[in-house]
C-alpha cells in the first residue's frame, strides 16, 4: 500500500499527529500520562511549538510520526540538559545541530519500511538546512538498529527519564568530519579547519556501548570472553552447557552497556521484551520502591517480560560502579527459537532454572 509522507503544516495535520502520539505513547505504552491532555486524547509538548513535525499516512490514517528540532530555531532547556548539548553549543553554532525525537510507528507496521522512509524524508530537511549533527536517543532493545544506521554513542552518562525509562543518547554525523569543521568555521593555529574540543572528544571517545552488529566478530568476542569465562565458575548461568560457537550464536546482535550508579536500566511497566545478562557490578530490583532482589555477575533479568510477553514487572537500578550488562535482542532470540530450536531449548532451560532458583530463594526468605 502507498504511504504518504508529510510535514504537519496545518493545525489539522498537527492535531492528527498529537492524537496519534497519545494512542501510542499514553494508551499503548503507558508513558507521558502526567503531561498528556487526556480530555482531548492528545500528547503535546513544548518542543512542538518550534519544531517540524512529520507524519506518515496509509489509507488516510496516520501510521507514523517524528519530530525534528533545528538548533537554528532553538533547543528547549530539557533538550539541552538531556542530550548534554551545553558544551557543543558553547563551541559551535546551533544551526549545525538538530534533535530528532518521537519517531514512532503504529504497532501493526513496526518492522516495516515506514521508519526508514520517515528518516529519509527528514534527511531532506537536514541536508537543506546544513545540519551536520543530529542528536537522538533510544532504548537498549533498539540500539543495534540505530547503530547500524550510523548512530554513535557520545555522552558520559545515559539518560534516566521518569516517563520513558533508560535511554541511550546517540549522535549522527551528516557527511564527514572535514565537512563538519568547515561548517562550524573553527580553525587551528595554522588556519586549517578543525573540530572544537567538545565535538572532537564526543566523536572520538570510546563507546560506553559495544555492539555485536557494529564490531568485528573476533573483536566483540574478545571484549566479553573474560566476563563469560568468569560465568563458568557459577553453578548455573545462561550459557551453561553451550560450547563457544553456540554461545556466539546466542549473543548475535547483542549489546554491552556500561551503567553508572543510579541508572534505572528497566522501568516498571515498560514495553520492551529484551533480556539482560549481568557481566559485572551489582544491580537492585525494586517493586513499587521496595527492594526485592540484588543481582550480580551471571544473573539474568528481564526474563519475565520475554517469556510471558508482559510489561516489565519491576524497576532495575545499577547500584555500584562498574556495572556492565549485556542486552540480548528479543528479535534474535525469537529467530533462534524458530531456526535453532535445540539450541534455544538449552538457553531457555537455563533461564528457567535460574528463575526457579530465584523463586525458591524468595520463598525461603519469606518463610524465615
Amino acid at each position: 500500500m502507498t504511504v504518504e509522507l508529510f510535514r504537519a503544516l496545518s493545525d489539522r495535520d498537527r492535531e492528527e499527529l498529537f492524537r496519534f502520539r497519545y494512542s501510542v505513547y499514553v494508551e499503548e505504552l503507558g508513558r507521558y500520562g502526567r503531561i498528556a491532555d487526556h480530555g482531548g486524547r492528545r500528547l503535546v509538548e513544548p518542543e512542538d511549538m518550534h519544531s517540524v513535525l512529520y507524519g506518515a499516512r496509509q489509507d488516510r490514517q496516520v501510521v507514523g510520526t517524528a519530530r525534528l528540532t533545528f538548533g537554528a530555531d532553538g533547543f528547549s532547556a530539557r533538550q539541552i540538559d538531556q542530550y548534554s548539548l551545553g558544551p557543543f553549543l558553547a563551541e559551535a553554532p546551533a544551526r549545525v545541530m538538530a534533535v530528532g525525537e518521537r519517531l514512532m510507528v503504529t504497532p501493526q507496521l513496526r518492522g516495516s519500511t515506514i521508519s526508514s522512509k520517515l528518516r529519509d524524508f527528514i534527511s531532506e530537511d537536514v541536508e537543506a538546512r546544513g545540519v551536520r549533527l543530529v542528536f537522538g536517543n533510544c532504548e537498549p532493545h533498539l540500539l543495534s538498529l540505530h547503530l547500524s544506521s550510523g548512530g554513535r554513542t557520545y555522552a558520559e552518562h545515559n539518560i534516566n527519564s521518569q516517563e520513558a525509562g533508560y535511554l541511550i543518547p546517540l549522535v549522527w554525523l551528516v557527511g564527514d568530519t572535514d565537512g563538519l569543521a568547515e561548517a562550524i568555521g573553527s580553525r587551528d593555529g595554522e588556519g586549517r579547519p578543525c573540530l572544537p574540543h567538545s565535538i572532537d572528544a564526543a566523536l572520538s571517545r570510546p563507546d560506553a556501548v559495544r555492539s555485536a552488529a557494529q564490531s568485528a566478530p573476533e573483536e566483540y568476542w574478545a571484549h566479553i570472553e573474560v566476563a563469560l569465562e568468569r560465568l563458568q565458575q557459577e553453578p548455573l548461568h545462561a550459557f551453561a552447557g553451550l560450547d563457544a560457537s553456540e554461545t556466539r550464536e546466542c549473543i548475535a546482535r547483542s549489546n554491552i552497556i556500561e551503567c553508572a550508579p543510579g541508572d534505572r536500566v528497566l522501568k516498571e511497566g515498560g514495553s520492551s521484551h529484551n533480556l539482560f545478562l549481568v557481566l559485572g557490578g551489582t544491580l537492585e530490583v525494586r517493586h513499587e520502591g521496595r527492594l526485592i532482589n540484588v543481582l550480580g555477575p551471571g544473573d539474568v533479568f528481564g526474563e519475565m517480560a520475554f517469556l510471558l510477553e508482559l510489561p516489565r514487572q519491576s524497576d532495575v537500578y545499577a547500584a555500584t560502579p562498574g556495572v556492565r550488562i549485556m542486552s540480548l535482542s528479543d528479535g534474535t532470540l525469537q529467530k533462534l527459537i524458530t531456526e535453532e530450536p535445540a539450541l534455544a531449548a538449552k538457553l531457555l532451560l537455563n533461564i528457567s532454572r535460574m528463575l526457579c532458583g530465584r523463586l525458591i530463594k524468595a520463598n525461603t526468605a519469606t518463610d524465615m
